[in-house]
C-alpha cells in the first residue's frame, strides 16, 4: 500500500481552519459552560444582594458677594472682600468640608443616632422610615457603639433590649461637653419593658421615644449612639464642583445608603453655613455699632453736663447772649475744631494701617487689612488691594505645594515686598501732608483764641462753654449718623449663599450595586473563562482524540475505529457477538483486505496471513485488539491462532484461563515443540500460544532461526496468525518481527496515546521501511469532547449502530448521550 499524501505540520502549508469542527469542540463542553454560567450568575446575584445600596443626592447653590446699600461708608462695610468673589467661593467650599461645620450639622440633626434594622447581610440604615424618633438631652450620658433593640409590644408598650456579648466596660458619652466615662454591665443581656410615653432611663442610656407612625409589632428596630467626630468625618467627603466655569454656581453631592438622611444633611448643611456666613458678615458692623453706641452714650452724658453748666452759668452771671463779635469768633473756632477732628481721625487710621502692614510677615497667611477705613490716599488704597491679591496668590501657591525656592514663589514674594514698601511710603507722604494741615489749623486756631482773650471775662467764659457744647453736639450727631448707617447695613444684609435647587428625593435609583452591569459581566466571564480554559487545554493537550487528528498529523492510514469495551472481559466479540463493539471488529476484519497483499501469480487470494499488532506504549489495548480480532476471524470459520510474543509483559493467558508456565519462550529455547506449547481455546477455530516464563534476553530470542521456523509452520497450519507484540515505542522487538508479517496494525488509544509517539513508525512508513501498516483508534467514545463521531470510512459507525445491535449495560444516560450526539452531528 502506498503512503497517503497527507500534509502535516512539518511538511507543508496548514489546511484552513475547520470552523464547524472547532465550534463542535466548544459545544461539547456545554456542561462546563452551563456550570460556569450558573456559578457566575449566582455570584452576581450574591454581589447585588450583599453590596450595600448607594445613592447620590445633590443640591445647587450660588455664591455671590452681596454688599450693603451703595453710599455707606467703608468704615461700616460688613463685607469688604479684597479677595473678590472667587476667594469667597473657595472659602465656602473649604468650610463645607471642614470638621467644625460638619460636627455642627451632625449635632443639629442628631445624626450621631443611627436607626437600624437587621437585614440578610447587615444592619440597614432605616432613618426616616421608622415609626418613632429618639429624643435626647445632650447633657445625658449615652452608651456608644452598642446596638439598643427597640420592639413595640403594643401601641403603648415597648421593650428595650441590649446584648452586651460580654461584661467588659463600655464607653458612655455626654454630647454637650464631649465628656466620657466607663460603664461595666452586670449582665450580658438587658431587657426591660417601658410605656411609650415613659422616660427611658437605664444605667447606660437616657432618652425618650416619640411615636410618629403606626408601629409594626413584628419588626425589631435598633438605635446606636456614635461619636460625633466619626460621623462628621464621613460627611466631609462631600463632593463640591463648579457647575460652569467662570460662575459661582456650585453643585454639592453626597453619597450614602439612605436618601432621607442625605437630603436632610445637605439642606441643613447649607442652611447652617448660610447662617454662620451671614453672622460673620455682620459681626464687624455689629461690633462697630456697639462701639459707636457706647461712645454716643458717653457723648450724650457729656452733652447733658455741658448743657446744665451753661444754664447755671447764665443764671449766676446774668448773661444770656453773646455779642456779635463773640459769635463770629466762636463760629470760626468751631469750624477749625471740626477740621482738626477729621484730621486726627485720618492720622489715627494711617497709623493703624501702617502698623498692620509693617507687622505682615511673608510666612503669614493673613489677608492684609480686612476692613479699610476712610483714607484720603488713592495710591495707598490701590496698592493695598494689589498686596491683598498677592498674599492670596502666595497662599494658593503654598497650598499647591510650591516651595519657597521656586521661581514663581520668589517672584510673588518680591512683589509683596515692593507693594509693602510703596504702601508705607504712600502712607508716610499722606501723614506728612496731614501734619502740615494740622499745623495750619492750629495756627489759625491760635489767632482766634487770642482775639477771644480780648473779650470781657464773663462773655469769654460763656463762649468757652458754648464752644465745648457745640463740639460735643457735633461729635454726638456724627456718632448717631454712623450708628444709623451701621444699623442699616446690618438690617439690609443679604445672604451670599442662595439655594438654586434644594436637595430632594425624586426617586433616584441606587448607583451601587450596578445590577445589570454585574449580571452582564458575570455572563461574559462565564463564557470567556471556559473558552480560555478550552483554549489552554487544547494548546497543552497532546493526546490523540479522534481520527481527524491522526489523519492531519500522520501519513499512515486509519483502517478502523474500536469503541469502548463496557464488558468485564476482553472476549467481547465471543461473549456479545451482537454488540456494537463486536461489529467494529468485524468491520476491522473487512478493512484488513486493504493491507493484506493478494498473490495474483498463484491465484490464491485467501493465502494464510500473519497480522502483527503493536502500539507505542503499554496500556493502549493491543492485547485486547489481538484477542478480539482473532475471535472475529475464528467465528467467521477461519482457523486462527494468537501468538503471544510480548515476552516482557504477557497478558493473553489470563483471558483464556491458561497458565503462563509453558509458552513460546520454551519453544524458542528448544525445550518444547510447537504442538506442545499450543493450547485449544473454548472458542471454535481459535488456538493460543502464550508467552511463557519471562526470559532474561527477549530480544535475542526473537531474532533466532527458530522464530522464522515458528512463523513458517504456523502459516502452513492456520489461515490467520495474530501476533501480539511488545510496544514499539518502548522496545525494538516488534521491529524485528515486522519481516514475518503480512499486515501490521498500530493501536492508538483515544485520550491516552500522545501525538509524538507515532512519529518514528510514521517516518519509517514515509521512507518505505515499513509497508502494509494501518492505525486503529481504540477505546473511542463519541460522547467525549472531541470530534463528531467517525466510522463511515472505516466500515463502522459507533453512534448509528446502536439502533441495530444489542448494547450490553446501556443505561438511560447512554441513550440520552447518543441522542444528543446525533443531534450535534
Amino acid at each position: 500500500m502506498k503512503p497517503t499524501n497527507h500534509l502535516n505540520s512539518d511538511s507543508g502549508p496548514q489546511s484552513p481552519i475547520d470552523l464547524k469542527y472547532l465550534l463542535h469542540k466548544i459545544t461539547t463542553y456545554w456542561k462546563l459552560f452551563l456550570v460556569s454560567i450558573i456559578i457566575a450568575l449566582s455570584a452576581a446575584k450574591f454581589k447585588n444582594g450583599y453590596e450595600e445600596k448607594s445613592y447620590s443626592i445633590g443640591t445647587t447653590i450660588s455664591i455671590k458677594d452681596e454688599q450693603q446699600t451703595p453710599g455707606f461708608s467703608s468704615s461700616t462695610n460688613i463685607a469688604f472682600n479684597w479677595g473678590g468673589e472667587s476667594n469667597n467661593v473657595e472659602t465656602i467650599k473649604t468650610r463645607f468640608k471642614s470638621r467644625t461645620h460638619n460636627e455642627k450639622v451632625t449635632k443639629k440633626l442628631k445624626f450621631y443616632i443611627e436607626y437600624l434594622m437587621e437585614g440578610p447581610y447587615r444592619f440597614n440604615d432605616v432613618y426616616g422610615s421608622t415609626p418613632f424618633t429618639v429624643q435626647t438631652e445632650t447633657k445625658n450620658y449615652q452608651i456608644t457603639n452598642q446596638l439598643i433593640g427597640i420592639q413595640f409590644l403594643t401601641n403603648e408598650k415597648i421593650k428595650i433590649s441590649v446584648d452586651f456579648k460580654d461584661i467588659s466596660a463600655r464607653n458612655l458619652m455626654e454630647y454637650d461637653s464631649n465628656k466620657s466615662k466607663k460603664h461595666a454591665p452586670n449582665k450580658i443581656l438587658f431587657e426591660k419593658t417601658f410605656d411609650i410615653s415613659e422616660h427611658i432611663k437605664t444605667p447606660f442610656c437616657d432618652f425618650n421615644i416619640t411615636k410618629i407612625g403606626e408601629a409594626d409589632i413584628s419588626k425589631k428596630y435598633y438605635v446606636r449612639f456614635n461619636d460625633v467626630g466619626s460621623i462628621a468625618a464621613k460627611y466631609r467627603s462631600i463632593s463640591i464642583r463648579n457647575l460652569k466655569s467662570g460662575t459661582s454656581l456650585l453643585g454639592l453631592t453626597l453619597t450614602g445608603t439612605n436618601k432621607a438622611r442625605l437630603v436632610d444633611y445637605l439642606n441643613t448643611s447649607v442652611e447652617i453655613l448660610n447662617k454662620d456666613h451671614d453672622l460673620e458678615k455682620v459681626t464687624y458692623a455689629i461690633k462697630t455699632k456697639n462701639y459707636i453706641d457706647t461712645l454716643s452714650k458717653k457723648e450724650k452724658v457729656r452733652l447733658d453736663i455741658l448743657e446744665n453748666k451753661i444754664a447755671k452759668f447764665k443764671d449766676s452771671a446774668d448773661i444770656y447772649n453773646i455779642e456779635e463779635e463773640g459769635s463770629r469768633i466762636l463760629e470760626k473756632i468751631l469750624v477749625i475744631d471740626e477740621q482738626k477732628l477729621e484730621i486726627n481721625r485720618s492720622f489715627e487710621n494711617i497709623q493703624s494701617i501702617r502698623d498692620y502692614i509693617l507687622s505682615l510677615d511673608l510666612t503669614s497667611r493673613n489677608i492684609p487689612v480686612p476692613s479699610l477705613p476712610e483714607l484720603n490716599a488713592p495710591a495707598a488704597t490701590e496698592k493695598i488691594g494689589e498686596l491683598t491679591t498677592l498674599v492670596i496668590l502666595k497662599n494658593e501657591l503654598e497650598d499647591a505645594g510650591i516651595t519657597v525656592n521656586h521661581p514663581e514663589m520668589i517672584d510673588v514674594k518680591n512683589r509683596i515686598n515692593l507693594a509693602k514698601t510703596i504702601v508705607i511710603n504712600s502712607l508716610n507722604s499722606t501723614e506728612e501732608k496731614i501734619t502740615k494741615d494740622l499745623s495750619y489749623h492750629n495756627r489759625r486756631l491760635y489767632k482766634f483764641e487770642r482775639e477771644l482773650k480780648k473779650m470781657p471775662k464773663l462773655e469769654r467764659k460763656l463762649l468757652i462753654y458754648n464752644r465745648s457744647y457745640e463740639a460735643s453736639l457735633s461729635n454726638y450727631s456724627s456718632l448717631q449718623t454712623q450708628s444709623y448707617q451701621a444699623g442699616r447695613s446690618i438690617a439690609s444684609n443679604v445672604s451670599d449663599i442662595k439655594v438654586v435647587d434644594k436637595a430632594k428625593d425624586t426617586g433616584q435609583g441606587s448607583s451601587k450595586p450596578r445590577t445589570d452591569f454585574n449580571y452582564l459581566v458575570a455572563l461574559m466571564l462565564s463564557i470567556i473563562t471556559p473558552l480560555f480554559y478550552i483554549i489552554i487545554v487544547q494548546l497543552l493537550d497532546d493526546s490523540i482524540h479522534d481520527v481527524e487528528a491522526i489523519e492531519k498529523t500522520y501519513s499512515i492510514p486509519v483502517i478502523g475505529v474500536i469503541g469502548s469495551n463496557t464488558t468485564d472481559t476482553n472476549l467481547a466479540v465471543f461473549e456479545n457477538p451482537k454488540s456494537t463493539i463486536s461489529e467494529s471488529y468485524r468491520a476491522l476484519r473487512s478493512n484488513l483486505k486493504f493491507l493484506l497483499p493478494n498473490d495474483n501469480s498463484i491465484k490464491i487470494p485467501n493465502k494464510n496471513k500473519t497480522i502483527l499488532i503493536t502500539s507505542s506504549v503499554s496500556g493502549e489495548g493491543k492485547t485486547m485488539i489481538s484477542i478480539n480480532l482473532a475471535t472475529a476471524f475464528a467465528m467467521s470459520g477461519k482457523k486462527t491462532i494468537i501468538l503471544g510474543l510480548d515476552l516482557r509483559k504477557p497478558k493473553i493467558y489470563e483471558d483464556f484461563n491458561l497458565d503462563n508456565n509453558v509458552g513460546v519462550v520454551n519453544y524458542l529455547i528448544g525445550q518444547k515443540t510447537i504442538a506442545e506449547v499450543t493450547h485449544k481455546s473454548h472458542i471454535p477455530n481459535l488456538d493460543v500460544i502464550v508467552s511463557g516464563p519471562i526470559p532474561p534476553n527477549p530480544s535475542e530470542l526473537l531474532i533466532t532461526k527458530r522464530t522464522s521456523v515458528l512463523f513458517s509452520e504456523l502459516k502452513e497450519k492456520y489461515d490467520y496468525v495474530i501476533v501480539d507484540t511488545p510496544p514499539l515505542g518502548l522496545v525494538s522487538d516488534a521491529l524485528d518481527l515486522l519481516k514475518f508479517s503480512d499486515a501490521n496494525i498500530y493501536v492508538i488509544r483515544q485520550d491516552f496515546s500522545k501525538r509524538g509517539m507515532m512519529k518514528m513508525v510514521d517516518d519509517k512508513y514515509i521512507n518505505g521501511e515499513i509497508k502494509n501498516i494501518g492505525y486503529i483508534l481504540n477505546d473511542f467514545s463519541s460522547v467525549r469532547k472531541y470530534g463528531y463521531g467517525y466510522g463511515y470510512g472505516y466500515g463502522y459507525s459507533y453512534e448509528y449502530t446502536n439502533n441495530y445491535h444489542e448494547n450490553e449495560k446501556q443505561t438511560l444516560m447512554d441513550k440520552l448521550s447518543s441522542f444528543v450526539n446525533r443531534k450535534n452531528s
